[in-house]
């Protein structure tokens, strides 16, 4: 049985839950002679990258750590500096959150090498830590994208960069569900972003 996860709010105390996105099963098993229902979520799958510092990183590398992913290419004449732009809001208000990083992965691996990813998060002025830039199998990238993410890129030579591809933003919590979407190209949409940021921190990381 598969469903589209929906909004969800916390029943004991009021508070706001963020949506689990993509598709859903429903397992049901058998344990201590009762039959048990789970729920499983759409999960971000083990992917293995070369970030801006040439060093290899996995999901591993996220464990614990809610996160914003996007797809760009540093080339991108079109919708890319809108999106860094946006991102840059994103982590000026978090850079200093333990709980949280930014995802950028290029659709433009034969150009952009972790060398030219790395000049290009210097002039951005970023910490490579809190946020990092990935390249790599450019099929796997693009396949990441499109069946995990739930993101498009094209090869299109008519287009400026010769690239089509989605400004989305996606929203990642710790256990590699997909929370939200945004356009980040608008900043009233990664406005939104921001606050659920903050929903998605208070839910994963309570105070004591």
């Amino acid at each position: 049985m598969v469903g589209i996860a929906l909004l969800a709010w916390s029943c004991s105390d009021g508070s706001k839950k963020l949506p689990y996105l993509g598709q859903k099963s429903v397992e049901t098993k058998v344990e201590n002679g009762k039959s048990i229902t789970d729920s499983v979520y759409h999960t971000i799958p083990d992917f293995s990258f070369i970030n801006q510092d040439s060093v290899v990183f996995t999901q591993k590398d996220v464990e614990g750590k809610i996160y914003v992913a996007d797809f760009f290419f540093t080339t991108c004449p079109t919708i890319c500096p809108k999106m860094k732009t946006q991102m840059l809001r994103v982590f000026e208000k978090y850079k200093d959150n333990p709980h949280f990083m930014i995802l950028s992965h290029t659709i433009d691996p034969r150009h952009d090498t972790p060398s030219v990813l790395k000049e290009f998060g210097q002039n951005l002025g970023l910490d490579s830590k809190k946020w990092q830039m990935v390249t790599g199998d450019k099929m796997k990238i693009y396949e990441l994208g499109q069946k995990s993410y739930m993101v498009t890129a094209t090869d299109d030579p008519t287009q400026p960069g010769g690239i089509v591809h989605s400004g989305a933003f996606i929203l990642v919590d710790k256990d590699r569900h997909i929370r939200g979407i945004y356009d980040g190209t608008v900043p009233e949409k990664v406005d939104n972003l921001i606050k659920d940021i903050e929903v998605l921190l208070a839910e994963q990381y309570p105070q004591k």
